[in-house]
Protein backbone atom coordinates (compact mmCIF):
# COMPACT_ATOMS: atom_id res chain seq x y z
CA UNK A 1 0.00 0.00 0.00
CA UNK A 2 1.07 3.16 -1.04
CA UNK A 3 2.96 5.67 2.02
CA UNK A 4 0.35 8.21 3.04
CA UNK A 5 1.56 11.80 2.23
CA UNK A 6 0.80 12.78 5.64
CA UNK A 7 0.50 10.87 9.09
CA UNK A 8 -1.11 11.84 12.49
CA UNK A 9 -0.60 10.23 15.48
CA UNK A 10 -2.38 10.91 18.94
CA UNK A 11 -2.46 14.28 17.76
CA UNK A 12 -2.99 16.59 21.06
CA UNK A 13 -3.14 20.26 22.22
CA UNK A 14 -4.08 21.81 25.28
CA UNK A 15 -3.94 25.15 26.16
CA UNK A 16 -3.71 25.64 29.72
CA UNK A 17 -5.62 28.31 31.64
CA UNK A 18 -3.71 31.29 33.70
CA UNK A 19 -4.89 30.74 36.84
CA UNK A 20 -5.88 33.42 39.28
CA UNK A 21 -4.30 35.17 42.66
CA UNK A 22 -6.86 32.79 45.27
CA UNK A 23 -6.31 29.47 42.76
CA UNK A 24 -2.64 30.06 43.23
CA UNK A 25 -2.62 30.48 46.80
CA UNK A 26 -5.28 27.40 47.34
CA UNK A 27 -2.65 25.01 45.12
CA UNK A 28 -5.56 24.85 42.92
CA UNK A 29 -4.38 22.24 39.59
CA UNK A 30 -4.11 23.73 36.68
CA UNK A 31 -6.64 23.55 34.33
CA UNK A 32 -6.23 23.38 30.44
CA UNK A 33 -8.25 23.65 27.39
CA UNK A 34 -8.64 20.42 25.21
CA UNK A 35 -8.61 21.56 21.70
CA UNK A 36 -7.41 18.21 19.93
CA UNK A 37 -7.56 15.01 22.97
CA UNK A 38 -5.71 11.94 20.86
CA UNK A 39 -6.70 11.93 17.04
CA UNK A 40 -4.98 9.62 14.36
CA UNK A 41 -5.60 9.63 10.43
CA UNK A 42 -3.96 9.36 7.32
CA UNK A 43 -4.36 11.03 3.96
CA UNK A 44 -2.87 9.77 0.78
CA UNK A 45 -1.50 11.53 -1.96
CA UNK A 46 -4.31 13.79 -4.31
CA UNK A 47 -6.99 12.80 -1.65
CA UNK A 48 -9.11 15.32 -0.78
CA UNK A 49 -9.77 14.63 3.64
CA UNK A 50 -12.35 16.39 5.22
CA UNK A 51 -12.21 17.37 8.26
CA UNK A 52 -16.02 18.01 9.57
CA UNK A 53 -17.58 19.62 12.86
CA UNK A 54 -19.11 22.36 14.81
CA UNK A 55 -17.03 25.59 15.88
CA UNK A 56 -14.57 24.77 18.91
CA UNK A 57 -14.41 21.19 17.81
CA UNK A 58 -10.41 21.56 17.17
CA UNK A 59 -10.67 21.24 13.56
CA UNK A 60 -8.73 24.77 12.98
CA UNK A 61 -6.41 23.87 15.77
CA UNK A 62 -5.20 20.63 14.05
CA UNK A 63 -4.53 22.42 10.75
CA UNK A 64 -2.57 25.08 12.72
CA UNK A 65 -0.46 22.20 14.52
CA UNK A 66 0.08 20.14 10.58
CA UNK A 67 1.52 23.69 9.10
CA UNK A 68 3.62 24.26 12.65
CA UNK A 69 1.74 27.34 13.64
CA UNK A 70 1.52 25.57 16.60
CA UNK A 71 3.55 23.08 19.03
CA UNK A 72 1.70 19.62 19.88
CA UNK A 73 1.52 18.93 23.63
CA UNK A 74 1.91 15.22 22.38
CA UNK A 75 1.68 13.12 19.64
CA UNK A 76 3.36 12.72 15.98
CA UNK A 77 3.53 14.11 12.76
CA UNK A 78 4.74 12.61 9.44
CA UNK A 79 5.05 14.52 6.01
CA UNK A 80 5.91 11.59 3.31
CA UNK A 81 6.55 9.39 5.83
CA UNK A 82 9.47 11.74 7.73
CA UNK A 83 8.73 12.37 11.58
CA UNK A 84 8.30 16.48 11.50
CA UNK A 85 6.81 16.50 14.99
CA UNK A 86 10.20 18.40 16.61
CA UNK A 87 10.71 20.57 13.20
CA UNK A 88 12.01 23.79 15.17
CA UNK A 89 15.18 25.60 13.35
CA UNK A 90 14.68 28.26 10.55
CA UNK A 91 15.96 26.38 8.18
CA UNK A 92 13.49 23.57 8.62
CA UNK A 93 10.52 25.37 8.88
CA UNK A 94 11.31 26.67 5.89
CA UNK A 95 12.14 23.64 4.27
CA UNK A 96 8.67 22.31 5.45
CA UNK A 97 6.09 25.15 4.89
CA UNK A 98 7.61 25.22 1.22
CA UNK A 99 6.18 21.68 1.09
CA UNK A 100 2.94 22.60 3.56
CA UNK A 101 0.98 25.26 2.80
CA UNK A 102 -2.32 27.30 3.91
CA UNK A 103 -5.22 28.58 2.82
CA UNK A 104 -6.96 30.92 5.65
CA UNK A 105 -10.58 31.07 6.04
CA UNK A 106 -10.30 35.30 5.55
CA UNK A 107 -8.48 36.10 2.55
CA UNK A 108 -8.56 39.59 3.07
CA UNK A 109 -7.34 39.52 7.18
CA UNK A 110 -4.41 37.18 5.84
CA UNK A 111 -3.14 39.76 3.55
CA UNK A 112 -1.07 43.31 4.14
CA UNK A 113 -3.68 45.68 3.13
CA UNK A 114 -0.62 47.97 1.87
CA UNK A 115 0.98 45.28 -0.12
CA UNK A 116 -0.13 45.02 -3.86
CA UNK A 117 -1.30 41.70 -5.25
CA UNK A 118 2.40 41.60 -7.03
CA UNK A 119 3.91 41.59 -3.60
CA UNK A 120 1.41 39.06 -1.88
CA UNK A 121 2.59 36.87 -4.36
CA UNK A 122 6.50 37.85 -4.55
CA UNK A 123 6.87 37.42 -0.46
CA UNK A 124 6.68 33.94 -0.31
CA UNK A 125 8.99 33.91 -3.07
CA UNK A 126 11.54 36.19 -1.62
CA UNK A 127 11.46 34.14 1.80
CA UNK A 128 12.28 31.15 0.37
CA UNK A 129 14.94 32.40 -1.90
CA UNK A 130 12.73 31.43 -5.63
CA UNK A 131 13.49 33.33 -8.52
CA UNK A 132 16.78 34.64 -9.01
CA UNK A 133 16.05 37.54 -10.96
CA UNK A 134 12.86 40.05 -11.12
CA UNK A 135 11.83 39.04 -14.44
CA UNK A 136 11.81 35.05 -12.78
CA UNK A 137 9.45 35.71 -10.15
CA UNK A 138 7.38 38.14 -12.26
CA UNK A 139 6.96 35.04 -14.17
CA UNK A 140 5.84 33.17 -11.60
CA UNK A 141 3.58 35.35 -10.11
CA UNK A 142 1.75 35.64 -13.52
CA UNK A 143 1.93 32.04 -13.68
CA UNK A 144 0.31 31.70 -10.79
CA UNK A 145 -2.30 34.03 -11.48
CA UNK A 146 -3.13 32.46 -15.02
CA UNK A 147 -3.55 29.07 -13.00
CA UNK A 148 -6.48 30.39 -10.78
CA UNK A 149 -7.94 32.28 -13.46
CA UNK A 150 -7.34 35.75 -12.38
CA UNK A 151 -6.56 37.07 -16.18
CA UNK A 152 -5.20 39.06 -17.75
CA UNK A 153 -2.73 39.11 -14.62
CA UNK A 154 -1.17 42.56 -15.47
CA UNK A 155 -4.91 44.26 -14.62
CA UNK A 156 -4.95 43.12 -11.10
CA UNK A 157 -0.84 42.82 -10.38
CA UNK A 158 -0.84 46.50 -9.32
CA UNK A 159 -4.28 46.79 -7.12
CA UNK A 160 -4.66 46.24 -2.67
CA UNK A 161 -6.57 43.44 -1.46
CA UNK A 162 -9.68 46.24 -1.09
CA UNK A 163 -10.04 46.52 -4.74
CA UNK A 164 -11.07 43.17 -5.40
CA UNK A 165 -14.38 40.96 -4.76
CA UNK A 166 -14.02 37.90 -2.60
CA UNK A 167 -13.86 35.29 -4.84
CA UNK A 168 -11.10 36.66 -6.60
CA UNK A 169 -9.03 37.65 -2.93
CA UNK A 170 -9.84 33.89 -2.33
CA UNK A 171 -8.46 33.23 -5.81
CA UNK A 172 -5.35 34.82 -5.00
CA UNK A 173 -5.05 33.33 -1.99
CA UNK A 174 -4.82 29.65 -3.36
CA UNK A 175 -2.52 31.20 -6.28
CA UNK A 176 0.00 32.27 -3.09
CA UNK A 177 -0.43 28.40 -0.97
CA UNK A 178 0.39 27.20 -5.02
CA UNK A 179 3.12 29.65 -6.09
CA UNK A 180 5.95 27.15 -4.03
CA UNK A 181 4.39 24.01 -5.59
CA UNK A 182 3.71 22.31 -2.31
CA UNK A 183 3.05 18.63 -1.29
CA UNK A 184 0.21 19.54 1.24
CA UNK A 185 -2.00 22.16 1.37
CA UNK A 186 -4.27 22.78 4.71
CA UNK A 187 -7.93 24.69 3.24
CA UNK A 188 -9.36 25.58 6.41
CA UNK A 189 -12.84 27.37 5.31
CA UNK A 190 -11.85 28.43 2.01
CA UNK A 191 -15.13 29.08 1.16
CA UNK A 192 -17.22 29.78 3.98
CA UNK A 193 -16.72 33.67 3.27
CA UNK A 194 -18.02 33.75 -0.05
CA UNK A 195 -21.09 34.24 -1.54
CA UNK A 196 -22.92 30.36 -2.53
CA UNK A 197 -23.09 31.10 -5.92
CA UNK A 198 -19.35 31.10 -6.23
CA UNK A 199 -18.63 28.45 -3.45
CA UNK A 200 -18.58 26.12 -6.15
CA UNK A 201 -16.22 27.82 -8.74
CA UNK A 202 -13.96 27.41 -5.70
CA UNK A 203 -14.04 24.32 -5.01
CA UNK A 204 -14.13 23.18 -8.85
CA UNK A 205 -10.84 25.30 -9.31
CA UNK A 206 -9.20 23.84 -6.53
CA UNK A 207 -10.21 20.44 -7.42
CA UNK A 208 -8.85 21.47 -11.17
CA UNK A 209 -5.38 22.30 -9.27
CA UNK A 210 -4.96 19.01 -7.44
CA UNK A 211 -5.14 16.82 -10.90
CA UNK A 212 -2.83 19.28 -12.57
CA UNK A 213 -0.02 19.90 -9.85
CA UNK A 214 -0.79 16.61 -7.45
CA UNK A 215 -1.30 18.05 -4.29
CA UNK A 216 -3.21 16.41 -1.51
CA UNK A 217 -5.82 18.51 1.00
CA UNK A 218 -6.80 18.57 4.78
CA UNK A 219 -9.93 20.17 4.12
CA UNK A 220 -11.50 22.07 7.03
CA UNK A 221 -15.34 22.95 7.26
CA UNK A 222 -18.55 22.88 9.28
CA UNK A 223 -20.57 22.83 6.04
CA UNK A 224 -21.45 18.54 5.30
CA UNK A 225 -22.90 19.89 1.82
CA UNK A 226 -19.38 20.77 0.47
CA UNK A 227 -17.71 18.12 2.41
CA UNK A 228 -20.08 15.65 0.28
CA UNK A 229 -18.72 17.40 -2.98
CA UNK A 230 -15.72 18.00 -2.09
CA UNK A 231 -13.88 15.32 -0.50
CA UNK A 232 -12.71 12.09 -0.69
CA UNK A 233 -12.47 10.88 2.98
CA UNK A 234 -14.24 12.27 5.73
CA UNK A 235 -13.60 12.69 9.74
CA UNK A 236 -16.11 14.50 11.93
CA UNK A 237 -14.69 15.77 15.07
CA UNK A 238 -16.36 17.04 18.73
CA UNK A 239 -14.98 18.16 21.76
CA UNK A 240 -11.91 17.45 20.01
CA UNK A 241 -12.10 13.63 19.40
CA UNK A 242 -12.99 12.07 15.73
CA UNK A 243 -16.03 10.45 16.37
CA UNK A 244 -16.47 9.32 12.59
CA UNK A 245 -14.51 8.60 9.93
CA UNK A 246 -14.77 6.49 6.23
CA UNK A 247 -14.98 7.85 2.51
CA UNK A 248 -17.00 10.92 2.35
CA UNK A 249 -19.90 9.30 0.35
CA UNK A 250 -19.95 6.32 2.81
CA UNK A 251 -20.41 8.44 6.46
CA UNK A 252 -22.84 10.81 4.62
CA UNK A 253 -25.26 7.73 3.23
CA UNK A 254 -24.41 5.36 5.87
CA UNK A 255 -23.90 7.38 9.26
CA UNK A 256 -22.86 5.90 12.30
CA UNK A 257 -22.64 8.60 14.80
CA UNK A 258 -25.19 9.99 16.72
CA UNK A 259 -23.64 13.16 15.99
CA UNK A 260 -22.93 12.70 12.43
CA UNK A 261 -26.52 12.22 12.08
CA UNK A 262 -27.83 15.53 13.62
CA UNK A 263 -24.90 17.07 11.27
CA UNK A 264 -26.65 15.76 7.94
CA UNK A 265 -30.07 16.06 9.37
CA UNK A 266 -29.26 20.19 9.28
CA UNK A 267 -28.50 20.35 5.47
CA UNK A 268 -31.54 20.75 3.58
CA UNK A 269 -31.81 17.76 1.26
CA UNK A 270 -33.22 18.52 -2.46
CA UNK A 271 -33.92 14.95 -3.48
CA UNK A 272 -37.09 13.91 -2.35
CA UNK A 273 -36.08 10.29 -2.19
CA UNK A 274 -33.69 11.16 0.32
CA UNK A 275 -35.50 12.84 2.76
CA UNK A 276 -36.47 9.57 4.81
CA UNK A 277 -32.84 8.48 5.17
CA UNK A 278 -31.77 11.14 7.41
CA UNK A 279 -34.63 12.17 9.75
CA UNK A 280 -34.72 15.08 12.01
CA UNK A 281 -32.41 14.57 14.76
CA UNK A 282 -32.58 17.18 17.58
CA UNK A 283 -29.42 17.54 19.88
CA UNK A 284 -29.93 17.99 23.64
CA UNK A 285 -27.77 20.94 24.86
CA UNK A 286 -24.78 23.48 23.97
CA UNK A 287 -21.56 21.78 23.49
CA UNK A 288 -19.45 21.09 26.82
CA UNK A 289 -16.58 22.88 28.07
CA UNK A 290 -13.71 21.82 26.48
CA UNK A 291 -11.99 22.60 30.06
CA UNK A 292 -14.06 20.03 32.18
CA UNK A 293 -14.41 17.24 29.15
CA UNK A 294 -17.84 15.02 30.28
CA UNK A 295 -16.90 11.43 31.80
CA UNK A 296 -17.25 7.98 29.71
CA UNK A 297 -18.57 9.17 25.70
CA UNK A 298 -18.48 12.92 25.61
CA UNK A 299 -21.52 13.33 23.67
CA UNK A 300 -23.29 11.54 25.38
CA UNK A 301 -25.11 14.86 27.76
CA UNK A 302 -26.37 15.39 24.02
CA UNK A 303 -27.03 12.38 22.90
CA UNK A 304 -30.96 10.98 22.47
CA UNK A 305 -29.86 7.33 22.71
CA UNK A 306 -27.23 7.50 25.67
CA UNK A 307 -27.78 4.81 28.02
CA UNK A 308 -26.90 5.29 32.18
CA UNK A 309 -24.07 3.58 33.12
CA UNK A 310 -22.50 2.86 30.14
CA UNK A 311 -22.08 6.04 27.60
CA UNK A 312 -21.63 8.22 31.24
CA UNK A 313 -18.80 5.99 32.73
CA UNK A 314 -16.82 4.26 29.88
CA UNK A 315 -15.15 6.19 26.85
CA UNK A 316 -15.94 4.48 23.64
CA UNK A 317 -13.15 3.47 21.35
CA UNK A 318 -12.74 4.65 17.12
CA UNK A 319 -13.68 1.11 16.03
CA UNK A 320 -13.50 -0.17 12.22
CA UNK A 321 -17.45 -1.46 12.32
CA UNK A 322 -17.57 -1.62 8.28
CA UNK A 323 -14.60 -1.72 5.82
CA UNK A 324 -13.13 1.46 6.09
CA UNK A 325 -15.86 3.15 8.41
CA UNK A 326 -14.98 3.56 11.85
CA UNK A 327 -17.13 5.32 15.14
CA UNK A 328 -16.50 5.94 18.71
CA UNK A 329 -19.48 5.17 19.89
CA UNK A 330 -21.10 2.47 22.28
CA UNK A 331 -24.18 2.39 20.34
CA UNK A 332 -23.76 1.35 16.75
CA UNK A 333 -26.69 -0.34 15.21
CA UNK A 334 -28.54 -0.38 18.73
CA UNK A 335 -30.71 2.54 17.78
Amino acid sequence: MAEPVLKVENLKKYFPIKRGFLDTLKGAPQKKVHAVDGISFEIFKQQVFALVGESGCGKSTTGKLIVKLLEPTDGKIYLEGQDVTQVKTKEELLAYRRKVQMIFQDPFSSMNPRFKIYDVLEEPLLIHGIGETKAEREELIYKALEMVKIVPPEDYVGRNPHMLSGGQRQRVAIARALILNPTFIVADEPVSMLDVSIRAEILELMKELKEKMGVTYLYITHDMSTARYFADWMAVMYLGRIVEMGPAKVVIDNPLHPYTRALLSAVPEPKPERRNIIKELPIKGEVPNAVDIPPGCRFHPRCLYAQKGLCDTKHPQLVEYEHNHWAECHLVGKY
